[in-house]
């Protein structure tokens, strides 16, 4: 006679064997969790990511560019003898921010990117300067200079003539402002250091008044 279906003994019991179905479904499965996880760590990235490689919405254009050792040198160098409060407009990841605070100044960093300000701000924990180097989100802007005496800015060419006139209404004549990569247009340095990309310039604003008739 024909011989007895023979049975798959399940976790709950006894049944049928699993049809090709069943397979179809548990790869099915696997795959819309795959695609679910690999598509949850992008959208993270993209959220972490793209705040340091694209500039933040504003008016003009200020891209997060890192500056380099050989930038930070020349900052400092050009910070030499100086005293009081140093800012940095546009601080990015905080490195000038942080270079000045280890040299024995009070330094303030201003970034309209949130991202790049919390960094900053665990970066100066971590090198131990977080009571002497100092991070807020804010719009250049919006903020009045009139407190420092030492102003770095990385700037570009179409914010530069703009900053100039803001920063000559409102800092003080012993104030010295040190521009990195881009010269100001109308204004005279007088003390350049480095080469190409990594040139500093810097403008004490007492000579500058004293130029003009």
């Amino acid at each position: 006679g024909k011989p007895p279906e023979v049975l798959e003994e399940s976790p709950s019991g006894w049944g049928v064997p699993p049809g090709p179905g069943a397979n179809s479904v548990k790869k099915r499965s696997w795959g819309f969790l795959l695609t679910g996880v690999v598509g949850g760590t992008l959208v993270a990235v993209y959220a972490v990511a793209t705040p340091f490689l694209t500039p933040a919405l504003r008016k003009i254009c200020l891209p997060f560019v890192p500056a380099t050792t050989k930038q930070i040198e020349n900052v400092v160098k050009m910070l030499h003898c100086r005293r009081g409060p140093l800012v940095d407009i546009g601080s990015g990841d905080g490195r000038v921010v942080i270079a000045a605070a280890k040299e024995g100044f009070t330094a303030v960093g201003y970034e309209l990117n949130p991202w790049l300000v919390w960094y900053s701000r665990y970066r100066a924990r971590r090198e131990g300067v977080q009571d002497s180097a100092k991070f807020y989100i804010s719009d250049l802007w919006k903020v009045t200079f009139s407190q420092y005496t030492n102003v770095v800015v990385f700037g570009v060419p179409q914010m530069m003539p703009r900053l100039e006139e803001k920063l000559e209404l409102e800092l003080k004549d012993d104030a010295r402002v040190i521009a990195c990569r881009f010269p100001f247009p109308r204004w005279t340095p007088d003390h350049v250091t480095g080469e190409g990309v990594d040139t500093v310039w810097a403008y004490d604003l007492r000579t500058l008044r004293g130029r003009r008739p």
